[in-house]
C-alpha cells in the first residue's frame, strides 16, 4: 500500500486548479521514481498473467494514455501495480496544445472534462524519456506508446504524421496505438469514417509489416476509437479493424456527450468528458465490438472505470485487458491493486 493514504494527499491536489496539480503529480513522481521515496505511492503487483496479442501481461490493469504524454513517469507509474502503461499521445512535432485553462474536474460525476489537444514535446524528447525507463519493463510491465497527428497538419495529410510517429516508436514499443479519436483535435474523428480508416490503417500496417521484417520484432498495432459511435459505425470499424489485420482496439476514449452531467459545474466546457459518466458508453461499444470481432480478438476496455466491479464489467462486456485514467485522480493509486485483484479473482 502506498505510504501516504491518497485520501489525505486528495483534498490538497483538488484545491489546485486541475491542470496544475496533474503537472504537480507528474513532476513529483517524475524526479522520485526508482528512489526510496516511491514507497509514498507504490503499490503491490497482483500475479494474474494473460497473454493477449502475443504479449504476457503482469495483469489486466493498465494505465490510459493522456495521463504521462511525455512518458516521463513509467517507471513511477508502473510502480503502482499496474501490468501495463500507455503512455501519449505522442506527435511528430511539439506542440502547446489548446489554450487554458483545458482541464476541469466535476467532482460530483466522478468525471473529467479536458479540451488538452495532444499537448506534448515531440517525438524526439519523447522517445528519449522512454529509453530512460527501465525499471518497469525489467520487471515485466508492458509498455504502449500512443501516436496521433500535429493539430497543423491537415487532416488529408494525417498519415504522413501516424507513419512519423510509427517509424519513431516501433523500436521502442511493446505494443502501438493509433488514436484516431481525441474530440480536441479538429477533424481528428473523421479518420474513423469507413474510407479514411481504411486508406489510415492499409498505410500503417504495411509499413509496420516492413518494420518488423527489418528488426526482427512483433510489436502489435491497436486502435483507440471514441464512445459516441453508432452501431452501424463500430461494425464498419471492426470491419476495418479485420481487413487491414490490425492486432487490437482500445474502446473507448472521451466522450462529447454531456447528458449524465447536466446542470453541473463545468459541464458545459468544450473538450472530452471522462469518468464515470462515460462507463455505459464504453460498455455498449465494448459489447458491439465484441459481437462483432472473432472470439480471441484483442479488446482492451476503458473508461469510467472507479472499483473493481467496474472493472469486472468491462470483462464481462467482452474487454481482454482494462486501463484507468480519471479513476486514478479520484481513487488514488490503490484502485490499481484492487481492480487487478477483482479481476484476479474473476
Amino acid at each position: 500500500m502506498p505510504l501516504i493514504p491518497y485520501a489525505l494527499a486528495r483534498p490538497f491536489l483538488f484545491g489546485l486548479d486541475a491542470e496544475h496539480a496533474h503537472e504537480l503529480t507528474l513532476g513529483s513522481i517524475a524526479k522520485l521514481q526508482n528512489t526510496p521515496a516511491q514507497v509514498l505511492w507504490c503499490g503491490e503487483r497482483i500475479s494474474d498473467p494473460v497473454t493477449i496479442a502475443g504479449l504476457r501481461f503482469p495483469n489486466r490493469v493498465g494505465l490510459a494514455a493522456g495521463l504521462d504524454k511525455n512518458g516521463r513517469c513509467i517507471d513511477g507509474l508502473g510502480a503502482m501495480g499496474f501490468g501495463f502503461i500507455e503512455v501519449g499521445t505522442v506527435t511528430p512535432k511539439g506542440q502547446p496544445g489548446n489554450d487554458k485553462p483545458r482541464m476541469f474536474r466535476l467532482p460530483d460525476a466522478n468525471a473529467l472534462i479536458n479540451r488538452l489537444g495532444f499537448n506534448n514535446e515531440g517525438l524526439q524528447s519523447f522517445i528519449a524519456n522512454v529509453q530512460r525507463a527501465h525499471s518497469f519493463r525489467k520487471a515485466g510491465g508492458i509498455l504502449g506508446l500512443n501516436i496521433g497527428k500535429n493539430a497543423a497538419t491537415p487532416i488529408e495529410n494525417a498519415a504522413d504524421d501516424y507513419l512519423l510517429g510509427l517509424e519513431g516508436v516501433f523500436p521502442h514499443a511493446d505494443y502501438v496505438t493509433v488514436n484516431i479519436s481525441s474530440p480536441n483535435t479538429k477533424n481528428l474523428r473523421a479518420l474513423q469514417s469507413d474510407e479514411a480508416l481504411d486508406a489510415l490503417l492499409s498505410r500503417l500496417q504495411q509499413r509496420k509489416l516492413q518494420l518488423q521484417s527489418q528488426s526482427g520484432r512483433t510489436v502489435p498495432m491497436f486502435v483507440k476509437i471514441a464512445p459516441d459511435l453508432e452501431e452501424a459505425q463500430v461494425a464498419v470499424i471492426a470491419q476495418t479493424l479485420k481487413a487491414n489485420d490490425i492486432d487490437g482496439v482500445i474502446a473507448t476514449n472521451t466522450t462529447i456527450a454531456r447528458d449524465a452531467v447536466q446542470g453541473l459545474q463545468h459541464a458545459d466546457e468544450l473538450g472530452g468528458l471522462s469518468g464515470a459518466p462515460v462507463f455505459e458508453a464504453s460498455n455498449r461499444v465494448i459489447r458491439l465490438l465484441r459481437a462483432a470481432l472473432p472470439a480471441h480478438y484483442p479488446i482492451i476496455g476503458v473508461g469510467g472505470v472507479m472499483s473493481g466491479a467496474d472493472a469486472r464489467a468491462k470483462i464481462q462486456a467482452g474487454a481482454d485487458l482494462v486501463q484507468v485514467y480519471t479513476g486514478l485522480i479520484y481513487k488514488g493509486p490503490a484502485l490499481v491493486s484492487q481492480c487487478a485483484r477483482a479481476l484476479a479473482q474473476g
